[in-house]
């Protein structure tokens, strides 16, 4: 039991850092294009995490975690940061929040097929309902303008999903903060190559808050986060914590709120309250 409540305490602090990913974003791609703000973000946390990983002298990955190393790579440092960048060039990082509502089930539908898990069927009711909510929030309040938008956020949700489970599963074996490090480090020839064929033109035109975006990113979104994150999926459970994730778009839609000024409808906030019973009830039948 206690170390379940760890691994939920720990995925919660997670979920409040992350929470401040897609407003960062939506800053940073006022300056930067979405191709340099994700290689950028991954080489600066890649040379902090290799840091760590020498300092703390820590172990190699073996050749059979290179497959799954690769994976969750291709999710959380690649993927998720590319079309959430992308999609934040035609819809609102307030519209962007919602989706992250459909990641639960996306990290819990994976976490059954890469990890083993078998949540109660209750559980599923939960998770369901919450990711019906969100995606029917999304439907209703659609346009011609934000479908590509909303598609890229589609996609992000499911390749981060099989990020997280991935990670979660060499978490357990490796530790959270060295399984995001050895990813980073992995991706990190690939990013920088990228990173340096993208360089902005111009730097002189790149305001301060472009540059917080990206040093948030970078440090809290891309590092920060997962050392805390990829713990609790890995104490917790990742079909059962991986459901914190309904509470992102509560704390997220706070923040493009109050910081970027952005309008956040009612109906968003009360697609939100319903998200959070089913957080309740999904942890209930974890």
């Amino acid at each position: 039991m206690q170390r379940a409540t760890e691994g939920w305490g720990s995925g919660l602090l997670g979920v409040v850092i992350f929470s401040g990913s897609l407003p960062a974003t939506r800053v940073a791609v006022g300056g930067f294009t979405p191709l340099f703000l994700t290689s950028a973000r991954a080489v600066i946390a890649a040379l902090l995490g290799a840091a760590l990983l020498f300092a703390l002298r820590q172990k190699r990955p073996e050749r059979e975690d290179l497959v799954p190393f690769a994976v969750t790579a291709l999710g959380v440092v690649v993927g998720f940061p590319l079309l959430t960048a992308l999609a934040l060039q035609h819809i609102t990082s307030a519209r962007s929040i919602v989706f992250i509502g459909l990641l639960p089930l996306a990290t819990a539908i994976f976490g059954v097929i890469r990890g083993g898990e078998r949540p109660k069927p209750a559980f599923w009711l939960f998770a369901v309902v919450g990711a019906v909510l969100v995606a029917g929030f999304a439907f209703v309040n659609s346009d011609g303008t934000s479908l590509t938008g909303d598609l890229l956020m589609v996609a992000a949700i499911i390749v981060c999903g099989l990020g997280y489970a991935e990670g979660a599963n060499l978490s357990r074996r490796l530790g959270g903060w060295q399984v995001i490090s050895w990813a980073l480090v992995l991706a990190l020839p690939v990013m920088a190559a990228i990173g340096l064929a993208t360089l902005p033109n111009v730097w002189s035109g790149i305001g301060g808050p472009a540059w917080l975006g990206l040093a948030y990113v970078s440090v809290f979104s891309m590092l920060v986060g997962f050392v805390f994150w990829y713990r609790g999926l890995a104490l917790g459970g990742t079909a059962g914590v991986g459901q914190l994730q309904l509470l992102q778009p509560f704390f997220g839609l706070a923040l493009a709120g109050f910081l970027l000024g952005e309008p956040v409808a009612w109906s968003m906030i009360a697609v939100t309250g319903l998200v959070v019973l089913c957080v309740a009830g999904a942890k209930r039948f974890a």
